[in-house]
């Protein structure tokens, strides 16, 4: 793979500044975005007065745990525009969540929010390693998820010549990254998965294409994901996070010379992490739930936001401001089974272990009798599809399944392409427990 590392002096300088100076910035911004919130959003006037606290509370940055969390019930409650702290016509964009759970989440941007977005996107970019110049393919979705444009705005403001594919019609998306000759392509992993899925379909070697670094989120991935895609593309996989409440894509990123862990922009975005169950703080470097308060943004500036993201904070490394680990799961998404807390990710780290199986997977929860049961279904690869061998590749799953993570699952490995594809963000689980 090339070397992408940043040159020093291509960096913003508050990104290798100190803490005092990132902390002092930090206190001063969350000072004024407190009081914006508090003067212009009656959710926020209410939730202060009703928790005691007032913006002049706030001396140091330890005191932002006197105020209350937001959650991603108070924004649906709050729907459409009542979470905003600007007159509706100074709201120059308006993104929503596919609102798959109940209402859309709704987020509005001012033309500085914008400006703010479009600068941590690229710096973000930057940090990943693409540089001026380079033709990004953005495989993201766009429309009212902030995925595509956030990706576009941030690399254009980067300077680079964006291909707006959006998600789908996997073959194009071959045939443009063999025509045009990208550096760089931003998707989600799962997607890109079946992008190299077709890339073999159509007896193209991966290795051989233009591609240098693929930026990857919008859903969480590990490592062995990582593996995959940089052995089978020989190119860099670098992380990036964000969320449409906190901002959209560019929030925290890896930087490509080091991959461990993504550095959060924190002259824009201040981190907690809270124990899920308790709401308290817990120590750097202990794993739970990440906290996000806006430090810059206008139109909708959010408090204390419970992402339900589970990871842990890290000293800063190839920058100053701290990173936050690869997302492990979700508080929410975490499935118990019969006692046994179980992510997603844990699964398909036994998934990519077993060799003649393919990257995809997805789990089944069902109701059997009494009793919760697990179906994981996944894939042979080509060369590994007779019945014979799919029996064998079920068997060993599930015995990889039982010693790493302590459930018993039912495994049913399926002819290559059996397994539902994803043009965006994965479905992973499908819950049944509580149907028929």
């Amino acid at each position: 793979m090339k070397d992408l590392s940043p040159k020093k002096d291509d960096l913003d300088p508050i990104e290798i500044a100190s803490r005092d100076e990132i902390s002092a910035l930090q206190l001063q911004r969350m000072k004024k975005t407190l009081a914006h919130a508090y003067d212009n959003v009656p959710f926020y006037k209410a939730k202060f007065d009703e928790a005691g606290v007032h913006p002049s509370d706030l001396k140091s940055l330890s005191d932002l745990s006197k105020f209350p969390f937001t959650v991603k019930t108070d924004l649906r409650d709050n729907y459409p525009f009542g979470m905003f702290a600007v007159p509706r016509e100074e709201v120059v964009r308006i993104h929503a969540s596919s609102g798959t759970t109940g209402k859309p989440t709704v987020v509005g941007y001012t033309k500085n929010d914008i400006d703010v977005w479009s600068d941590v996107v690229a710096r973000s970019l930057r940090a990943a390693g693409v540089r001026k110049g380079d033709i990004l393919h953005n495989a993201y979705g766009y429309g009212l998820f902030t995925g595509g444009l956030g990706a576009h705005y941030g690399a254009e403001r980067l300077g680079c010549s964006v291909v707006p594919v959006s998600g789908g019609m996997t073959a194009r998306q071959v045939q443009l990254i063999e025509d045009f000759k990208p550096s760089a392509i931003t998707v989600t992993p799962s997607y890109m998965l079946a992008i190299l899925d077709e890339f073999k379909k159509q007896g193209i070697d991966p290795r051989a294409s233009s591609l240098q670094v693929g930026i990857f989120g919008a859903e969480p991935w590990t490592n062995a994901t990582r593996k995959e895609v940089e052995d089978a593309f020989d190119m860099h996989a670098v992380d990036i996070y964000g969320l449409s409440e906190v901002m959209g894509p560019g929030v925290a990123n890896e930087c490509v010379e080091t991959k461990d862990g993504l550095h959060i922009w924190e002259d824009h975005f201040y981190p907690e992490i809270i124990n899920p169950e308790t709401g308290e703080l817990v120590e750097d470097g202990e794993e739970g739930e990440l906290v996000f308060t806006s430090l810059t943004k206008e139109a909708l500036p959010i408090i204390r936001y419970r992402t339900r993201d589970l990871t842990r904070l890290l000293p800063g490394t190839a920058r100053s401001m701290r990173r936050m680990e690869k997302i492990t799961g979700r508080s929410d998404d975490m499935i118990i089974l019969r006692g046994v807390n179980v992510f997603p990710t844990q699964v398909e780290v036994q998934v990519l272990a077993v060799a003649g199986l393919a990257p995809h997977f997805q789990i089944e929860l069902t109701h059997q009798g009494r009793m919760d049961e697990m179906t994981i279904h996944v894939e042979a690869t080509p060369d590994a599809a007779t019945e014979e061998n799919r029996a064998l590749l079920s068997k060993a799953l599930s015995k990889k399944i039982k010693d790493n993570i302590g459930v018993s699952a039912r495994v049913v490995a399926n002819e290559p392409g059996g397994v539902p594809r994803s043009q965006g963000k994965a479905v992973r689980v499908i819950d049944n427990r509580d149907k028929g």
